[in-house]
């Protein structure tokens, strides 16, 4: 039996969301709170699995309901608000202080539980899934590819992945990687896809570089940040493009840090840098490993600066991260990384392969960094 409370303070709402888990024989309704202190309180007393967290509300808000309640408490928060593309600012502010997702509320019909039920059912159903520690699908998808991409440049990237309090995180980490960095970045996110676009254009007002939605036949680009755009799995194909699959099917987390991990420790020539930040589960860590035992340099977020101790602590128990930093420390070490990638790329030359928008190279100095992969690295 999954234990669901409800913090609202709309009759209507409360309402709504009551008959979607009466619907549901295995979810049991502990409580109802009318505002974000008496939330509190009552997780004090009686904790649920499950917290259905509306945003605006009288004494105490949302926003910070979820940061005192995920500070005292392990228990799943679901923001479920009427106001969620109208306010994407405080959904990501949310989800920075521990929210593990938003959903707008369920729009209450004449019969039945109304629009939006089946999408709010199937988010509980992924969040019960996580708190339940099932291991994620370990087989990634095939994915085939015709063309080759000797000839595609690549740059050096920094690959990240994150999950609960991940906005903020990332916000604080994009500014501090300068504009001029010679890298490229890509975020995995756990992020309903219909807030996407919300998120991009957040993140775009806090980073001085370009953030977008990645494309299939995108490349990476240096200076450019990429996020993954949809709930499929994003992926780098042997043709050395971006694409996104629904494979595997069975993987609860979608889209996936480990598949995508996976497949840039297959098909990314470069050895790079990729991080693993706050969330909860254990998404993400497998895939660092792999790519640490391809050369990559790996960090992962500490303990008290996570959110929700889960993907980096599954990553420090696969000895996966060569660092573990303070949030506060992963920017900085990221900047400092970037200047190592133009120095890099200053001695190896524009022709070289692994210098920003450069060529590979048949011979000479641009292939004296390579490993026993046959890959290019770069200096950490």
């Amino acid at each position: 039996m999954v234990k669901i409370a409800i913090v609202n303070d709309s009759m209507l709402a409360v309402e709504s969301l009551r008959r979607v888990l009466h619907d549901i024989p295995e979810y049991q309704l502990l409580w109802v709170a009318n505002d974000g202190e008496e939330a509190v309180a009552r997780c004090d007393q009686h904790c649920p699995d499950i917290i259905l967290m509306d945003l605006i509300m009288p004494k105490m808000d949302g926003i910070e309901a979820t940061r005192i309640i995920s500070s005292r408490h392990d228990c799943a928060i679901l923001v479920v608000t009427a106001i969620v593309e109208g306010y994407a600012g405080r959904v990501f502010e949310a989800m920075g202080a521990g929210a593990l997702d938003a959903i707008n509320t369920p729009v209450l019909g004449t019969s039945g539980s109304g629009e939006g039920a089946t999408s709010l059912i199937r988010k509980i159903r992924t969040i019960t899934m996580l708190i339940s520690d099932k291991p994620s699908c370990r087989k990634s998808g095939e994915h085939t590819a015709q063309a080759s991409h000797a000839d595609i440049p690549e740059v050096p990237l920094i690959a990240i992945g994150a999950s609960t309090g991940g906005p903020a995180a990332l916000r604080e980490i994009l500014q501090a990687i300068p504009q001029d960095s010679g890298a490229a970045i890509a975020i995995i996110q756990h992020v309903d896809e219909q807030f996407t676009a919300s998120f991009i254009n957040w993140l775009n007002d806090y980073s001085s570089l370009s953030v977008r939605a990645a494309r299939p036949g995108d490349h990476f680009q240096a200076n450019e940040v990429l996020v993954c755009g949809r709930e499929d799995h994003l992926i780098m194909t042997s043709a050395g493009s971006l694409d996104y699959t629904p494979h595997p099917i069975e993987q609860v987390y979608r889209p996936s840090v480990d598949v995508f991990f996976e497949s840039l420790s297959k098909n990314y020539r470069i050895q790079s840098l990729a991080v693993l930040l706050t969330g909860m589960g254990k998404d993400g860590a497998r895939g660092l490993k792999m790519l640490r035992e391809k050369g990559w340099h790996t960090l992962a977020q500490d303990q008290d600066s996570c959110a929700v101790y889960g993907m980096p602590k599954a990553a420090k128990e696969l000895d996966a991260a060569a660092e573990i930093l303070a949030l506060g420390d992963i920017g900085p070490r990221l900047a400092q990384w970037t200047e190592k990638v133009r120095a890099t790329a200053q001695e190896d030359g524009p022709g070289a392969k692994g210098s920003p928008g450069g060529k590979a190279s048949s011979g000479g100095r641009g292939n004296g960094n390579r490993n026993e992969h046959g890959k290019r690295s770069v200096r950490t």
